[in-house]
């Protein structure tokens, strides 16, 4: 089962049925989604993986999946899952844009990289950040992130392909509470 674990600031844990809406929320906004994958999708879909997580990551314990809290409000989501792109873990996270140029990015991608370090063992993190998300660019450049590749998607667009290896790695100055 997917660990909480806390930042100065931000409380991970596993989603409740009762996050559900909030998910829903999070991703609809085009703000949001418009860096997530292939969003926005419609909102049967949203629904659709916010079930998914209970039944493919959480009871198959296929990756680890956080709701994001900070003073109890959901303000976020991220994932450390095997990725599509290369061979190993990819980051993925995503906040509501009322938290957005508060630092929070950087202390959630911090939290997450950590934890794949520390619990999962990994050698190496990624990420894939569309070319123009320049906020999550420089979120990941402050936790040693470095550029690997680019990809050329579909509609002709880039999106960088991203690493952080553990040897590099500037990212636990302080580790999440539960290694503590």
């Amino acid at each position: 089962m997917t660990p909480p674990l806390r930042s100065e600031r931000l409380l991970l844990e596993a989603y409740v049925p009762a996050d559900e809406d909030d998910f829903v929320a999070l991703f609809m906004d085009d703000r949001v989604s418009r860096w997530m994958g292939n969003g926005p999708w419609p909102e049967a879909d949203y629904r659709a993986t916010f079930a998914r997580i209970f039944t493919h990551a959480y009871q198959s314990e296929n990756f680890d999946v956080w709701a994001v809290r900070q003073d109890g409000r959901l303000v976020g989501h991220a994932e450390i899952k095997p990725a599509k792109v290369v061979e190993g873990h990819e980051l993925v996270y995503g906040l509501v844009p009322e938290v957005w140029g508060r630092g929070l990015g950087t202390e959630l991608a911090k939290a997450v990289v950590a934890y794949g370090f520390a619990a999962l063992h990994l050698e190496q993190v990624y990420a894939t950040v569309a070319e123009p998300n320049v906020a999550s660019l420089a979120a990941l450049r402050k936790l040693a992130f470095r550029h690997v590749r680019d990809i050329t998607e579909d509609d002709g667009t880039i999106t960088h392909l991203l690493s952080c290896g553990r040897a590099g790695q500037q990212v636990s100055s302080r580790e999440p509470e539960m290694y503590r």
